[in-house]
């Protein structure tokens, strides 16, 4: 017999056999406790024999998601994810999800459970991208319980995050390039704030910069990683670099003329500077925007260093990462390729690139439709009007 339904008071007991136990030899019950009428004890006894049949049935445990959560970070993050992510993932865990959620049994979390705690974090202020965060870290490490066998779903599928609200992005124009970088010439960023804007590189990848990335005479610079500043509970502190995420993330870029010369000025002015402090001559395995004696920039203080100096330049609102999207939509304005940005820009597809920067197609259609004019008539002028 599979299974069996006992009544006991006002509610019934399900019974299923699930064999013999290979080590002991002992033949193995699960019992569960069913509130209502007979039919919803039965229902539910067939529900468990055809999880057993298929696989997908999983005994309840008594861990917490608190515990589950621990494990988790611990024992798979740390060995599959970037130190950056693992720390993101440690903070939303221990300052959102567990305080909340922390005491429940991950076999008894359900949907309601994780909506409402999105909707009490978006009533509390919290931005939709947070939890939208919140959402993500959920999902995974209960996707990691269900591939463990600890659960026979993953209930964060059932939940639908909050939509992200998209800001209207925000570049400079030519002229507002030639302002801020005539005001950078008074900083120490000057080379790494023009090279930002004339490469689209991000932040991280211009930090992790070496000289031997940088070829002045083929004036191509290589992207090969990236730099992260990361807090660790046992190591504190510390700056890593990390291989790209996906292979496009590794790229060649072409320098313009003025960042070749600008980069070779950078060069000789680091070199003199350290000669002039009796420090060691600049190597191939040196980081190209550094601090005087070689240690890298902090990220945070670099981009604190741009708010300054867009706020000085009346350029309210721009930030560092907006030199990429500015890098990308004036090369898509003069009539660039598409490939091209994305190759440049290192995205992993073009349509990613096409969807960013669709607030410029506009422009880019216009200039496509005169441009058939041009070809078909081949100057000559016509008549539109009756």
């Amino acid at each position: 017999m599979r299974g069996s339904i006992i009544k006991r008071g006002d509610s019934y007991r399900v019974k299923i056999s699930l064999g013999k136990d290979s080590v002991s030899g002992k033949y193995l019950s699960h019992y569960e406790t069913v509130k209502g009428n007979k039919k919803a004890a039965e229902k539910r006894l067939n529900e468990l024999i055809h999880q057993f049949d298929f696989g997908t049935f999983v005994k309840p445990g008594k861990t917490t998601l608190y515990e589950y959560l621990q494990s988790w970070l611990n024992d798979y993050c740390k060995l599959n994810l970037s130190p950056r992510t693992v720390e993101l993932y440690s903070y939303i865990s221990t300052k959102h999800i567990i305080p909340t959620l922390g005491n429940i049994t991950i076999v008894e979390l359900k949907p309601q459970h994780l909506q409402h705690l999105y909707a009490d974090k978006q009533s509390s202020g919290l931005s939709n991208r947070t939890v939208q965060i919140i959402h993500v870290v959920l999902h995974k490490a209960l996707k990691n319980a269900v591939k463990a066998g600890f659960l026979s779903r993953n209930v964060a599928e059932a939940v639908d995050a909050p939509k992200i609200q998209r800001h209207e992005m925000q570049v400079m124009n030519e002229s507002d390039m030639q302002v801020f970088l005539e005001k950078a010439k008074e900083t120490p960023y000057y080379a790494l704030f023009y090279t930002s804007l004339f490469t689209g590189m991000r932040r991280a990848e211009c930090l992790a910069l070496r000289w031997s990335d940088i070829d002045l005479i083929l004036c191509q610079v290589y992207v090969s990683r990236s730099i992260q500043y990361v807090q660790d509970a046992e190591l504190g502190k510390r700056i890593t670099f990390k291989e790209p995420k996906t292979s496009k993330s590794r790229r060649q870029i072409a320098l313009s003329p003025s960042n070749v010369i600008i980069l070779r000025e950078h060069y000789q002015d680091q070199s003199e500077l350290r000669k002039s402090l009796n420090l060691p001559g600049l190597t191939d395995s040196d980081l190209v925007f550094s601090h005087y004696d070689g240690s890298p920039l902090l990220p945070n203080s670099v981009t604190h260093a741009w708010i300054k100096l867009a706020r000085r330049c009346g350029l309210n609102g721009i930030r560092m990462h907006d030199a990429r999207h500015t890098h990308a939509s004036l090369l898509l304005k003069q009539g660039v390729h598409p490939k091209i940005v994305q190759e440049r820009l290192g995205h992993g597809s073009i349509q990613i690139t096409l969807d960013t920067y669709s607030h410029v197609a506009p422009g880019l259609q216009q200039a496509a439709a005169s441009k058939f004019d041009d070809i078909v008539l081949n100057g000559q002028s016509l008549n539109i009007y009756p």
